[in-house]
């Protein structure tokens, strides 16, 4: 039975929740009996709960870099896990910082970890717990697995990777957050499955009003993101099996549906097609 699968859990871009909206930035990877965290937003731990996914069985995490809607949730995530009797190792892999990151929530929690220890004869969280920071290359390679990352492009964030991971012939190709960036095409060639961040010009200046600081939020959006019609033109060029719009700009607007992600995505990709929603499992086509 194939039980590879991939679980769109976090679908927003950027760290604001509202009501009735999505969740940011996190996805589910399971290929090749591995289970791949890919990014750690806020809601990520209900979302592997709603997956159906032991927290037992966390094994690998990937950050793609360190804006909050990326990370926020990583220290929560593997503590909660701790709590539900997580007691094998898990590995995070992050660009520079990451490890400050766990160093700093450890020290944060460390009234509750050694309580918990000693009182409920858990093992220590942080003996557990190793953080591998990554750069541009090859990231790991191990039980068929392999991950390579590529530096993308988005100002400010200089440490900011696709990724890419392989395992039995299939692959996946997370874009992170990029400006249009042509050489991630060469990266994803021929992927099964591109997860592409998405903007929708039309509703970025509803959503600088509502946000506030609009002419430098609207600056940065437009610096550091690509539109739908841009992740299209990269998946057309990679000739990959399948794009999956994600990490979508806006995504709580109700004047904005499936059908206008559509619309601008079907000028530059013509092949298979899903528009990210929280919860949302795609599959691998065979």
């Amino acid at each position: 039975m194939n039980l590879d699968r991939l679980v769109l859990l976090g679908c927003k871009g950027g760290p604001a929740i509202r009501p009735g909206g999505p969740w940011p930035s996190s996805s589910l990877l399971e290929i090749g009996g591995r289970v791949i965290v890919v990014d750690c937003g806020l809601g990520v731990t209900r979302g592997l709960a709603d997956a159906g996914l032991s927290l037992t069985t966390l094994d690998l995490i990937f950050v793609t870099h360190l804006h909050s809607d990326h990370v926020l949730e990583l220290g929560p995530l593997i503590h909660t896990a701790w709590t539900a009797g997580l007691a094998t190792p898990v590995t995070v892999f992050g660009p520079p910082g990451t490890g400050h990151y766990w160093q700093r929530f450890c020290e944060a929690l460390q009234f509750d970890i050694e309580i918990r220890i000693v009182d409920e004869g858990r093992p220590d969280i942080r003996d557990l717990v190793s953080v591998d920071e990554f750069g541009e290359g090859l990231v790991v390679e191990e039980r068929g697995l392999k991950v390579t990352a590529l530096r993308v492009d988005h100002p400010p964030v200089t440490d900011c990777f696709a990724l890419r991971f392989e395992h039995g012939g299939r692959s996946v190709v997370f874009s992170a957050d990029t400006a249009f960036f042509p050489p991630l095409a060469g990266f994803a060639r021929d992927a099964d499955i591109l997860v592409h961040e998405a903007m929708l010009e039309e509703g970025i200046e509803r959503l600088v009003a509502k946000t506030g600081n609009g002419a430098r939020l609207r600056e940065h959006l437009l610096a550091s993101h690509s539109f739908a019609e841009e992740a299209g033109r990269i998946a057309s060029d990679a000739g990959v099996k399948r794009l999956v719009l994600n990490h979508l700009i806006p995504a709580d607007d109700p004047e904005i549906g499936e059908s206008d992600w559509e619309a601008a995505v079907r000028k530059s990709w013509a092949g298979d097609l899903t528009i990210a929603r929280d919860g949302l499992v795609v599959g691998f086509r065979e």
